[in-house]
């Protein structure tokens, strides 16, 4: 079984505790429907777990078949330099058919962001590329070769986001 070779850390967004009994990593694609079918079973086991389960998202973009991936990652990561990574992420994916700079805009207005900032830090993404790519990085040394893939507290889980829902379930009764 694959571990995580990058742990956790202050770079990583993080929906809920840190100090959480489970932490999930989620290795992800904006563009990748199977990502967003996840993305909102995870909603549900953050929602179900409160508290007791913490969830990171990391980028593994697979621009080959998802050319709009990588600039929705980066329209993620400049909104999570005004602290809206999470609501980013959910416009995203909720949105995943019309990806688009207008799109970005759109939900960064939505947000409230301030929107010539964000457009600056879109234009000027290479802080922001070095996130990204770092996190493809880890996620290859990880042993990561789709998406999404996951690790319960550092270890790989082989199976989609209901199994994850489940076993975790399970292993909290």
């Amino acid at each position: 079984m694959s571990k995580l070779k990058t742990a956790v850390n202050e770079e990583d967004h993080i929906q809920g505790s840190s100090d959480a009994k489970v932490i999930v990593v989620e290795y992800g694609d904006y563009e990748c429907p199977h990502c967003a079918h996840a993305h909102q079973v995870l909603k549900n086991i953050v929602d179900y777990f409160k508290g007791q389960v913490a969830l990171v998202f990391r980028n593994f973009l697979l621009t080959e078949v998802h050319p709009m991936a990588y600039p929705a990652a980066i329209a993620a990561e400049a909104a999570a330099k005004q602290g809206k990574f999470w609501e980013m992420n959910n416009g995203l994916f909720e949105h995943q058919d019309d990806l688009s700079e207008d799109l970005f805009i759109q939900l960064a207005e939505q947000l409230g962001l301030n929107v010539q900032q964000f457009q600056e830090d879109l234009d000027q993404s290479g802080e922001l590329e070095g996130k990204i790519d770092a996190d493809f990085e880890g996620g290859v040394r990880s042993g990561v070769n789709g998406t999404p893939s996951f690790y319960v507290n550092g270890e790989k889980f082989d199976g989609g986001a209901e199994d994850l829902f489940d076993m975790l379930r399970e292993s909290s009764e």
